[in-house]
């Protein structure tokens, strides 16, 4: 789909997988054994650089969230925890061992946005603020629906945005997109490997294309178009 090859890893107990992108590590995958009878499905996990995971941690707690895997140290990566915002949105937060690459634009085949859906965006925002300092931007919007971006030293991170009434899931969650060079082929190249459209093709504020897919385990997935010459400079 992307391009990506794999390498094997093992930290302890655990069977992990790296995903590469021109021999760059760009995600990992975790088979996760589930409870006799239990079925979750599938997803992505969005994770938020900090410095410093135990003083993120009670910073989080203090405003609503809560701890759903506690601190831990994982051998070349850092150090890591997982928690749910106060509406629930499951995400993550590394200190990294090797320090934060510098800001770049996201190749094909990269991930290139991550946004948040809410049922609250306002209370989401303020809880991502107070958490990570970011600055927070309300988007003008024709849909009836609000639309916020959270950014950092003048480039804009992430969207926080209204949960559609028609969600395909009926909870607040985060959805991650990888960047593609046109998103309607890579839609129809989708299903031919055995994914699921959940969002068609639509042209997005930017000017491009957007779409989210199904893997065929199900985990949804963003496609998103992205120009060298859009910027992602913080709104004005």
């Amino acid at each position: 789909m992307f391009g990506w090859t794999f390498r094997e890893s093992h930290i302890g107990r655990i069977d992990y997988v790296v995903a590469l992108l021109d021999g760059r590590p760009v995600a990992g995958l975790l088979q996760k054994a589930m409870p006799h009878g239990e079925h979750r499905q599938p997803a992505w996990l969005t994770f938020i650089a900090v410095s410093d995971i135990d003083a993120a941690l009670r910073t989080a707690q203090s405003n609503g969230a809560k701890i759903l895997a506690q601190a831990r140290d994982f051998p070349n990566r850092g150090r890591q925890a997982v928690l749910a915002d106060p509406q629930g949105a499951v995400f993550a937060m590394l200190a990294s061992s090797s320090g934060d690459p510098p800001d770049f634009l996201a190749a094909p085949g990269e991930w290139i946005w991550s946004s948040l859906l809410a049922s609250d965006p306002d209370k989401d925002a303020a809880f991502y603020q107070a958490l990570f300092g970011y600055d927070v931007f309300d988007l003008p919007s024709d849909d009836g629906f609000e639309h916020v971006v959270l950014s950092t030293d003048n480039l804009s991170r992430a969207g926080i945005n209204a949960m559609p009434h028609d969600s395909f899931r009926r909870h607040p969650h985060w959805l991650n997109f990888i960047r593609v060079v046109d998103a309607a082929d890579a839609v129809a190249h989708a299903v031919v490997l055995g994914g699921r459209v959940l969002v068609e093709p639509r042209i997005d504020r930017h000017g491009g294309k957007v779409a989210v897919v199904a893997d065929p385990t199900g985990a949804p997935v963003g496609l998103m178009e992205w120009s060298d010459a859009d910027s992602k400079q913080e709104p004005r």
